[in-house]
């Protein structure tokens, strides 16, 4: 730890003294934060790593420059691994059994407290710019002034934002369309002071970089993963669900594409960076850098996060504010993801809310002298909710300095017990272990402090406990477009399932027999939200449209990516349903083409089986190889599929033609007749 002797001195005078000198202008924040980055996905860290470093070609200069202008935190973490309970926990400093958001599709409450209401009622500009992911919610993002923001994951091309809760079209790479919005921000607000919240997708799946990064770090190789062979308990007892996919080993093009997105990320934060620098504001500004979650990259043999391992709660953290005086700082002190809205409120001269859980850094950052923060915590407690469609069990720890204790729900036979000091990767269980038996009663001694120190209670948003797989749906048409009732761009759901969707580049024009259509011209498409009635894992499925077509090839119906989806397409005029599970693809084509007659097709999924009928035609199956087990990232689109296309490079274009009417249907064989 480097001393901070004069950096105090300096803090000090910055600041009101008990004489009452004037005080300076309140700083401006900028918190920026990606989506699903480790904590050594940055230059700074893979060389301090060196031999140790699993992708030590990796560079990130605006995020080293960060570095070495201000304060890296070493032991950040997330109070909870998963995108949108890190992030409202971010926003409200309490954890996440008491912010109401558990898991990734709840809504954020809009009465919670944040640093942005507490910010806005004193006099600050608050903004909310980029990816928002609580659940689909939509709208102005509360306690924010303005937000330009876009429904749940988005997409990294072309991404619709929401401008103050209305939808407009955007071009160009999500987060640099995001970056834009935000120096517009900056710009506007220049004056101050204002809080600036900057949500980056990168580099969330499908991990699609800027066209000028899709070759960057070509050839480069990812090192295997030290403790790839020590794998969670609950993958290795019977009747569990299939465990989340390793992240590509050996290195692919798509594990380099983590890394691309990221590399945007980074130019990106330069760009504001810059514009700090241009307008005079790097002074009096506070720039905090960091994720919501780490990530696996096939550590323990795992892609995704949410479990309790090192890789996955650990995040980056960097911290730049020149009127603190310090450079180069080192903090290794363990910090949370809900100190973030006490350290704002707390440097805005505001008093923290009492029912906030984290802790202002501000002890850290102006301490008079070097080594350990009197008083500062030396352990945390950590909480994971079941989501469905993923194996993770409900799951809560307990991690110190140099130890780690982990529980799991109703399963005290796969409790884990790790000495971090001589075991940092997590290798050994040393739970059943007679010589670890005193480190594992200390470990449940202060996992129960913890518990009672953060007020643990079971939330009522949370899943109480994994559940079967569904298997016969809800038996009812949960989208149903005629387009007879939409207004402009709005396209009306007629289920009563309010799936209702977002016509881009889609024009609405009479059809035949006095009925409404969409013309489809190949540059635009119909987006629908992800909801729960529209997932189709483990469940039975039918979709249905009628159309008319100009092309011989080109999309109808795609939801999903290249993991799990479906896609319904012309190819060479003959219809083709596609329904991939696990990267396995099962494809079944009709006999016929199509030609430009007016068409009906009907797509079905059942338990073991695909069909498709053409015009109430005796349908063609094939043999399901391998189900929908997972709720796709991706939103479902109408005329096109964008994002991680179902069928990935071999994607055919987007739909040319007349669409009236698209139907979908959860659960066993839906209703005969017209539509």
């Amino acid at each position: 730890m480097k001393s901070l002797l004069l950096a105090t001195l300096l803090a000090g005078a910055a600041w009101v003294s008990a004489a009452g000198a004037a005080s300076p202008a309140r700083p401006n924040f900028l918190f920026i934060y990606t989506d699903d980055q480790r904590y050594d996905a940055m230059g700074v860290v893979q060389r301090e790593q060196r031999e140790r470093g699993r992708f030590p070609w990796f560079k990130t200069p605006n995020m080293d420059r960060l570095a070495a202008e201000g304060v890296r935190f070493r032991n950040a973490f997330a109070s909870s691994s998963l995108c949108s309970p890190s992030r409202a926990a971010f926003l409200t400093g309490l954890y996440n059994h008491l912010n109401g958001v558990a898991n990734n599709h709840t809504p954020f409450p809009t009465n919670n407290v944040t640093h942005a209401t507490v910010l806005r009622a004193a006099g600050y500009k608050t903004g909310y710019i980029g990816k928002w992911h609580m659940g689909n919610q939509s709208g102005q993002r509360p306690g924010f002034d303005f937000s330009a923001s876009y429904v749940a994951h988005g997409r990294y091309g072309d991404c619709p934002f929401e401008i103050n809760g209305v939808s407009e079209p955007t071009k160009g790479w999500v987060d640099d369309v995001t970056t834009d919005f935000a120096i517009d921000f900056v710009r506007t607000n220049k004056s101050g002071p204002f809080l600036l919240v900057v949500g980056f997708k990168s580099p969330h799946d499908p991990r699609t970089p800027p066209d000028r990064l899709k070759d960057a770090f070509a050839g480069e190789i990812v090192r295997p993963a030290v403790n790839k062979d020590a794998r969670p308990p609950y993958l290795t007892a019977g009747g569990r669900a299939a465990p989340n996919r390793p992240s590509d080993p050996p290195t692919t093009d798509r594990l380099l594409n983590y890394f691309r997105c990221i590399a945007g990320a980074d130019e990106n934060l330069g760009r504001l960076l810059a514009t700090l620098d241009e307008l005079g504001l790097a002074e009096n500004t506070m720039v905090v850098y960091t994720s919501d979650n780490g990530y696996y990259l096939g550590d323990h043999g795992l892609g995704d996060k949410r479990s309790a391992y090192e890789e996955s709660i650990r995040i980056p953290m960097l911290l730049r504010y020149p009127r603190l005086g310090v450079k180069e700082l080192l903090v290794d002190e363990p910090i949370l993801n809900v100190d973030l809205a006490p350290t704002f409120i707390e440097y805005a001269g505001q008093p923290v809310p009492a029912k906030m859980q984290g802790r202002s850094w501000r002890p850290l950052l102006e301490r008079k002298t070097a080594g350990a923060q009197p008083g500062w915590r030396q352990a945390f407690f950590y909480e994971y909710f079941y989501e469905r469609n993923f194996a993770v069990p409900t799951l809560f720890a307990v991690r110190t300095e140099a130890a780690k204790l982990i529980k799991y729900k109703d399963h005290d036979d796969w409790t884990e017990l790790f000495d971090l000091s001589k075991d940092p990767y997590e290798m050994k269980n040393l739970c059943r272990e007679p010589s670890a038996a005193g480190l594992h009663a200390r470990l449940d001694a202060e996992y129960d402090r913890q518990k009672q120190a953060v007020g643990f209670v079971w939330p009522a948003y949370a899943t109480d406990e994994m559940e079967p797989p569904m298997k016969a749906g809800l038996n009812a048409w949960v989208l149903d477009y005629r387009f007879d009732k939409d207004e402009g761009d709005r396209v009306a759901d007629a289920s009563g399932k309010a799936n209702h969707g977002n016509a881009e580049g889609v024009s609405l024009v009479a059809g035949r027999e006095g009925r409404k259509a969409r013309r489809f011209t190949g540059a635009g498409c119909i987006e629908v939200p992800k909801s729960p009635n529209l997932n189709p894992a483990l469940s039975r499925w039918t979709i249905e449209v009628t159309f008319k077509a100009d092309a011989p090839d080109g999309v109808l119906v795609a939801q999903g990516g290249a993991n799990f989806g479906y896609c319904l397409a012309l190819e060479n005029g003959r219809p083709v349903f596609t329904v991939v599970g696990q990267r396995n693809p099962t494809r079944v084509m009709a006999r016929d083409t199509v030609g430009a007659a007016w068409t009906t097709v009907r797509a079905s999924i059942t338990a073991d089986a695909v069909s498709l009928s053409v015009n109430g035609t005796p349908p063609v199956r094939e043999p399901l190889r391998t189900a929908i087990t997972k709720d796709p990232a991706e939103s479902l689109q109408i005329g096109d599929d964008l994002g991680s296309a179902v069928l990935g490079e071999k994607k055919p274009p987007a739909f040319k033609g007349l669409i009236e009417s698209v139907r979908i249907y959860n659960g066993d064989t839906p209703p005969t007749g017209a539509n």
